[in-house]
């Protein structure tokens, strides 16, 4: 904490609350026009209920988070970072989903391990570089051991395999480690070596190698691999300006597979259109500007680099998904945060929009 200054505490960021509200506000209707032929049961309101009662709980998170003391997560990084790589093993003894391993099946939720990793990973990072001690340009100390502890998660996390996750894991961590000091060095040498990791990935895996395939042409195998890619396009296409109208969208009639979660962009851009699609992109900038800023104005380091950790996994995460349902990246399985469908990724990120209202409430 800065010295000379004495720290209060104040109103959480307003606009960031209701940012976030309005995102999750528009991912209920937008999951239950884009789920309404695709049930889970004979209930053509089944998803509409359970994203619902998702957001509803996450509301009470985030309002309990808001009103938590950041400063006490100091405390609870060893147990929380523990916890998430026991879960990230746990993971494997469940039956396989479409070839991956990514949740744990609770009954009433299925936890995906790789989303509490998200804010594990920005809190333990937060709480270690700010210690008066770090080196954080080390190797052989501090720098060391951030790579063993980022090594194991990022691993287990890639080997279920979900390489969207990994992506989203790595890209958050290297800009904490740049915004508290890393050497550009290490972090040319990273970007390297994690570019060379995931091209190794790729070309070891028959399965990313078609994907690959099937993003760069996506019209020479239409029936298989680039199918999801093609329908995605239709459906952004078939918007136009203002839209089809909400409830009116053809591709989510049987042609685009995972509509309601991690295609859910593909159905605003066909029943919202250009204006309803650029307002979601302007709603995440917008975001990423109020969290940003609350982590400029953190009175302490610790803060602020986790403030930069929430921030830029939530916006990041939300730029690699738009990348994927554009066309503009190779299709890989991850969410649009608090649109998509699903509880563990709404949750887990209405609880860190709370941790960052909460960072936005103390000033100099």
């Amino acid at each position: 904490m800065k010295s000379g200054k004495t720290l209060k505490k104040g109103t959480p960021d307003m606009w960031l609350f209701l940012i976030t509200l309005f995102l999750v506000g528009i991912g209920i209707i937008m999951v239950f026009s884009a789920s309404y032929y695709d049930t889970l049961s004979s209930d053509p309101f089944e998803y509409l209920k359970r994203q619902g009662s998702f957001a509803a709980i996450g509301v009470v998170v985030m309002l309990v988070a808001m009103n938590f003391d950041y400063q006490r997560y100091r405390y609870l990084y060893k147990p929380l970072l523990a916890i998430t790589l026991v879960l990230l093993v746990v993971v494997f003894l469940f039956e396989d989903t479409k070839g991956s391993h990514r949740w744990i099946p609770l009954g009433i939720i299925n936890l995906q391990p790789s989303e509490i990793a998200k804010f594990t990973l920005a809190l333990f990072l937060a709480v270690f570089l700010s210690r008066r001690e770090a080196n954080l340009n080390d190797l052989r100390g501090d720098l060391g051991r951030i790579i063993v502890v980022l090594g194991l998660v990022l691993g287990l996390v890639l080997i279920e395999p979900d390489l969207g996750a990994t992506m989203s894991l790595a890209g958050m961590s290297m800009v904490i480690l740049i915004a508290a000091g890393l050497k550009w060095f290490y972090v040319t040498a990273a970007a390297v070596l994690g570019g060379a990791g995931v091209v190794f990935v790729i070309i070891n895996s028959e399965y990313q190698m078609r994907r690959i395939m099937g993003w760069l042409d996506p019209w020479a195998d239409k029936a298989d691999t680039g199918y999801q890619l093609i329908n995605s396009l239709y459906a952004l296409g078939s918007g136009g300006f203002w839209g089809m109208g909400i409830g009116n969208s053809r591709q989510k009639l049987g042609f685009l597979p995972e509509q309601n979660t991690d295609f859910i962009f593909s159905i605003i851009g066909e029943e919202l259109g250009f204006i309803g699609a650029g307002l979601i992109i302007l709603l995440f900038l917008f975001f990423a500007w109020r969290g940003y800023m609350i982590a400029v104005r953190c009175p302490d380091l610790y803060g602020s680099l986790l403030a930069v950790g929430i921030t830029t996994s939530l916006v990041f995460q939300a730029a690699l998904n738009l990348g994927v349902v554009t066309g503009c990246l190779p299709v890989t399985g991850i969410a649009l945060p608090f649109l998509s469908y699903g509880g563990s990724s709404l949750l887990m990120s209405m609880g860190s929009v709370g941790v960052l209202l909460n960072i936005s409430r103390y000033r100099m």
